[in-house]
């Protein structure tokens, strides 16, 4: 059997891949080394150039799935906060109502009391008397307003979680560039990842006057979440400190979230907002936290940046225009 091959070989290139034009045949005992070894490169370089995009391709494929899995997160959040908020909010104005009958009952429970030495039946009287003591009756009017006091604390706390979740996730709102107040997105969302900073580390606020931000308030919560949880997770030390500061520059905002934790390597920083790059040991992080806030950052026409040293600790810096531009933001995607 003969081998044929189509020959003479060109090629042209069209971003990585190379297209083969085949205008005659030719065996492979009529070429020279020279040619085989020409195709041979030429193949070998185009399979180089579809594996690196098929690399891209997956890289891209899986910061998708992450990308629309936190979304389905956030609307899975905001679903729940929503139905706690209804029972939450009667038991709130029940509290009150109970508190009210309460108050009637220990004044009537008083004017009883005062009127006890005057029954004329040693009996009765003696009867009320044991079973007040025996019932503490002047413990509990002390202690019962202690327990609703504490009660509606502990109602209000989740009510304001409640309320900072539904901050958080924004997913009933539409997805449009909104003017807020950053610190309140900033103190929403260390409400939501309080148990993963309240066991390692005391937050320090340095907040400067800051103007309402033109911004998707949804996207950035999740960056500062990724940047919160990441800082806590820095710190190794019995317990470290994190520094939220802000302020503005010019026409823009700028955050900072500074820790005191183990700092970052040199020949890592390079690679800190590369997609599936992370320091954390295997099946702690995905890798993706700090690639998708640098793409939200950029989203918003902003800019992230880092600087750290290894045992003194880590500070990313945010900077935002304080007004969207809309025909930026197309100049950018594109």
């Amino acid at each position: 059997m003969t081998n044929t091959l189509h020959t003479p070989f060109q090629t042209t290139t069209h971003g990585p891949l190379c297209t083969i034009v085949q205008p005659s045949e030719m065996t492979l005992a009529e070429m020279s080394d020279a040619q085989i070894r020409a195709i041979v490169g030429e193949l070998l370089q185009a399979n180089k150039a579809l594996k690196e995009l098929n690399t891209k391709l997956s890289d891209a494929q899986n910061k998708l799935m992450q990308s629309e899995k936190l979304a389905s997160i956030g609307q899975l959040a905001a679903g729940v906060a929503h139905e706690i908020n209804n029972p939450i909010g009667f038991i709130f104005s029940n509290f009150g109502t109970l508190e009210q009958y309460l108050q009637d009952l220990f004044e009537m429970l008083d004017a009883y009391e005062e009127s006890e030495p005057g029954l004329q039946d040693p009996t009765t009287r003696q009867r009320l008397q044991k079973l007040r003591k025996d019932l503490d009756i002047d413990y509990l009017k002390d202690d019962i307003p202690n327990l609703m006091r504490e009660s509606r604390d502990g109602i209000q706390r989740v009510r304001k979680i409640v309320q900072d979740l539904k901050d958080f996730s924004r997913v009933d709102a539409r997805q449009e560039w909104e003017s807020v107040n950053l610190h309140h997105g900033i103190d929403s969302t260390l409400n939501i990842v309080n148990n993963e900073i309240k066991y390692k580390a005391d937050v320090i606020k340095e907040y400067g006057d800051l103007p309402e931000v033109q911004c998707l308030p949804s996207e950035m919560n999740q960056v500062f979440m990724n940047l919160l949880v990441n800082a806590a997770h820095a710190i190794t030390a019995e317990r470290g400190t994190i520094t939220i500061r802000t302020g503005t520059e010019g026409t823009n905002a700028w955050i900072e979230v500074a820790d005191n934790g183990q700092g970052i390597a040199p020949e890592n920083l390079q690679r800190i907002f590369d997609p599936f790059f992370t320091t954390k040991p295997v099946g702690k992080g995905t890798g993706l936290g700090l690639s998708l806030s640098y793409g939200i950052v950029q989203k918003h026409q902003g800019r992230m940046e880092v600087r750290s040293e290894v045992g003194q600790g880590t500070t990313f810096r945010v900077t935002l225009p304080l007004h969207h531009s809309a025909t930026a933001a197309q100049d950018s995607a594109s």
